[in-house]
């Protein structure tokens, strides 16, 4: 796609955006006051219905307690026409008093052990009629035999007179009545007029809140229904009477008083019902019923007593002009984005004129052709271009010239950097990260045996079993960012031979800085360890001299004594035993000074395993204890927790912990504390620190410390700290002795965990 086009389609794009946001905005606020008026028209329509049915509720109750009043003077005036025995009335009597008195029937009732039963009646079909089933009806019915006089909250209660809601008769079902029981103790029974009560129920849909209803919804056409709920019934299960063998509803227990219920959602309807007694306010949802989109409002109201008005709306005739006005503008819209593409092209084109200079001058630039000059002179953002580009046009012919000069350059070193590595003596190789070998140069070859095509791509698996800890470690230690210089190790060559090696690690990393490969670089110092070998023996002679001069020394003196005895014996013929004790002495220093040599120079059998230090120093501080005590020494230990084991063998660990916690008990004759510390490094070293209060060592004898035969002890040999040296050598470790006269010496011995 050109510029012209994309600059088009873009203008295009932004102003169909600002009409769409225009669009949206206007739909959405629209909506909302179409919204806000629904809900004032919903207010307004539940508040005019409250009043309606206030007063109606009011007018029909002033209408049916006027009635209630006169069936009660009705009532009064059969009395008086009536013999208090019901045995003496007969129901041809009642029918002419009902006549006279202007009401419809005349029934009595008598109570009848637990029950209320009609005995005489101008309707055959009332005789026999029992009460104990009608709930409120029947206990009104005790009241008045007891009382004369009723309080239950149902009804109409005048002075020895009640009168029910009217309902349906239960002895002519498809007839709504209306009863007055009048009792005052003077007569037997229960006198009970009644007439017909039509007329309150067509009260309500003539001029009562059902007509109401009826012209609200006939005037606001996106209504469908208005439903009146009484929470106290609706959603509950309907009380049905079967009367006659017709079921009947009670009027007085309705679930919908007015109104009507086509849109039905009972569970829902029910839960919202509640939610808005609840909050007392209205409450909106929407759904689909009967093929429609509805939204019903719920308004709580009170009145006598609380009821919830349901106006359910037709939300597609609300929206129905919204939705058209979307339409029209949506059609706008699009005629004004077309308007604005054709437009905005032509404009575009003449706006990039200069744009297509400026394009040949980049394509002559692509080919090579540095010389090419832009012939734009404008001082817009164009004409900046082509100066901005002929400038380029300079610089890149001067930054080509460089380039290939240095790469001339980088191609003369890369032969040197080349031919460095391939004439080395030192063999070369880089692996990747996960070990696979990706370069070896030819002294590698010649070093291990591996060929260039042998070694490519696979694993260099060389390393001795012994020294895999120690290759392990290597490698984390460079996949960490450092590197290893002048390592010594032994490395298998292709042929199985054991090769000595210094190596060099380092991390090969890329321009993010991320580790990509490892080089290692190996030289070959065998020879080397050859020749130190050599050198070690010959100093071992030297300090085979040393110690043979030492026990030459040492034992002189003892052989010089037994010697003069022997010549005494053979002077005198015998010995005293004090002379013999002596020689025993004598030949005993002998002994131990030969036993200690043999403990230096007897080859140890190799039976390292892991130990726990700390537990064989708890030991030695047990068998100490008493020791110390005597020459008045505490003991303590202090220890990191978690300590790893050391790899060695126990036994001789022991010796080492025994020498050197005695020397500091015997370098304390005043007493004092000796403290043993086990510290874990971040170097793999398990640190034991020794360190006593007594009085210390010259800085020139700590020098000498580990020489055969010295000694500052008076019953010494200077063999013990020699042996732990070695002993201490032979598990890879190291012991350093740190001392001032007067305050102490610290004795530190690290050895090599097996972690």
């Amino acid at each position: 796609m050109s510029i012209k086009a994309k600059l088009s389609f873009s203008i295009s794009v932004i102003v169909a955006v600002i009409l769409a946001l225009y669009i949206s905005i206007y739909y959405v606020s629209s909506k909302a006051e179409v919204q806000s008026t629904l809900e004032q028209q919903v207010n307004n329509i539940a508040k005019q219905i409250s009043l309606t049915l206030e007063a109606s509720e009011s007018a029909r109750q002033s209408m049916e307690d006027t009635i209630g009043e006169k069936l009660r003077m009705a009532a009064i005036a059969a009395k008086e026409q009536l013999d208090p025995d019901i045995d003496n009335v007969t129901n041809e009597q009642l029918i002419e008093i009902a006549r006279k008195i202007g009401v419809d029937h005349i029934t009595l009732w008598k109570k009848l052990d637990d029950d209320v039963v009609v005995l005489k009646s101008s309707d055959p079909n009332e005789i026999n009629m029992s009460s104990k089933t009608w709930d409120y009806w029947y206990r009104a019915f005790l009241q008045l035999f007891k009382n004369h006089n009723v309080t239950i909250p149902e009804g109409q209660k005048l002075e020895n007179y009640w009168s029910g809601p009217f309902n349906f008769s239960t002895s002519d079902p498809k007839k709504i009545r209306k009863w007055g029981s009048y009792f005052d103790g003077t007569t037997n029974y229960i006198i009970n007029p009644y007439v017909n009560a039509q007329v309150l129920l067509d009260f309500d849909y003539t001029i009562g809140t059902d007509a109401i209803v009826n012209k609200i919804i006939a005037d606001q056409q996106d209504i469908l229904e208005i439903t009146g709920f009484d929470p106290q019934f609706f959603g509950k299960s309907p009380i049905i009477k079967i009367k006659k063998g017709i079921p009947v509803y009670n009027l007085d227990v309705r679930d919908i008083p007015f109104g009507q219920y086509t849109y039905k959602d009972q569970e829902n309807d029910s839960i919202n019902i509640q939610y808005a007694l609840k909050s007392g306010k209205a409450v909106n949802v929407k759904s689909n019923l009967k093929g429609k989109r509805v939204m019903k409002t719920f308004i709580p109201i009170t009145i006598d007593k609380t009821y919830v008005i349901c106006i359910s709306f037709d939300q597609n005739s609300i929206l129905k002009p919204l939705n058209q006005q979307l339409i029209m503008q949506s059609v706008i819209s699009l005629g004004l984005v077309l308007v604005t593409m054709i437009a905005s092209y032509f404009i575009a084109g003449f706006m990039i004129r200069g744009l297509n200079q400026i394009l040949n001058k980049v394509n002559a630039i692509a080919a090579g052709n540095f010389g090419e000059v832009i012939t734009i002179r404008s001082n817009d953002e164009f004409g900046l271009l082509a100066s901005r580009i002929d400038t380029m046009g300079s610089n890149l012919h001067s930054y080509t010239t460089q380039l290939k000069d240095a790469a001339e350059e980088l191609r003369s070193t890369k032969q040197y950097l080349e031919s460095f590595v391939n004439h080395t003596s030192d063999a070369i190789h880089v692996a990747d990260l996960k070990g696979d070998v990706i370069q070896v140069n030819r002294a590698f070859e010649t070093m291990y045996g591996w060929s260039e095509k042998e070694a490519l791509g696979k694993p260099l698996d060389n390393v001795p079993d012994d020294y895999l800890s120690s290759h392990h470690e290597l490698q984390a230690t460079v996949l960490q960012g450092g590197s290893v210089t002048d390592f010594e190790t032994v490395r298998y060559s292709k042929c199985g031979k054991l090769v000595d090696l210094s190596i060099t690690v380092s991390p090969i990393r890329d321009e993010l800085g991320e580790i990509i490969a490892i080089a290692t670089i190996s030289r070959n110092i065998t020879s080397r360890k050859q020749t130190e070998e050599i050198i070690r023996r010959s100093e071992k002679l030297s300090v085979v001299g040393q110690i043979a001069a030492g026990v030459a020394h040492e034992v002189r003196n003892p052989l010089t004594t037994l010697r003069g005895f022997v010549q005494l014996q053979q002077q005198t013929g015998s010995l005293s035993p004090a002379h013999l004790k002596v020689m025993l002495g004598e030949l005993d220093q002998i002994n131990m000074i030969v036993s200690e040599f043999l403990v230096f120079a007897k080859p140890q059998a190799n039976l390292h395993q892991p130990i726990n230090v700390l537990g064989i120093v708890s030991d030695i501080m047990m068998l100490l204890d008493s020791e110390a005590k005597m020459s008045n020494v505490q003991l303590a230990l202090l220890a990191d927790a978690n300590l790893p084991e050391v790899i060695g063998e126990a036994n001789q660990l022991k010796q080492v912990f025994v020498n050197v916690m005695k020397n500091g008990i015997e370098a304390m004759p005043g007493g004092g504390v000796l403290t043993v510390k086990l510290e874990y490094r971040v170097d793999h070293m398990l640190t034991l620190q020794f360190i006593d209060q007594g009085c210390g060592i010259a800085e020139e004898d700590v020098l000498r410390l580990g020489e055969p035969f010295f000694t500052k002890k008076t019953n010494g040999n200077g063999l013990g700290l020699m042996v732990s040296q070695q002993i201490i050598a032979a598990h890879k470790g190291s012991i350093v002795f740190r001392s001032e006269v007067g305050k102490g010496t610290c004795v530190e011995v690290s050895l090599p965990t097996g972690s």
